[in-house]
């Protein structure tokens, strides 16, 4: 019964901002590590950025690094996506994830169990 809703899509200029939300529920979301993962219109899944159980270590893609913020209220099970600086590329399905584990590595970040119904964001003019 493990559920992730996303929220917080939408359509912005280049150069805006939006904030995503995903709603936890159904186990115990302070003990796992999330990330953030998205598909493009005919592309493939593309990981974007994760977070440990905790908080404290995040890591990010090359392509939204200096623009994004991943962060986690564990009080609240929800996991944020602050996404500043958007540009048309960003625009993708937006995917909240969990992760088998409490922590990750470079090689077990994208290696994800549940996920949402995903969250749609559009970057145009």
């Amino acid at each position: 019964e493990v559920q992730l809703v996303e929220s917080g899509g939408g359509l912005v200029q280049p150069g805006g901002s939006l904030r995503l939300s995903c709603a936890a529920s159904g186990f115990a979301f302070s003990t796992y590590a999330m990330t953030w993962v998205r598909q493009g219109p005919g592309k493939g899944l593309e990981w974007v950025s994760v977070i440990n159980s905790g908080g404290v270590s995040t890591s990010y893609a090359d392509s939204v690094k200096g623009r994004f913020t991943i962060s986690r209220d564990n009080a609240k099970n929800t996991l944020y996506l602050q996404m500043n600086s958007l540009k048309p590329e960003d625009t993708a399905v937006y995917y909240c994830a969990k992760l088998k584990y409490s922590d990750y590595n470079s090689r077990n970040r994208d290696e994800f169990d549940y996920w949402g119904q995903g969250t749609q964001v559009t970057v145009s003019s």
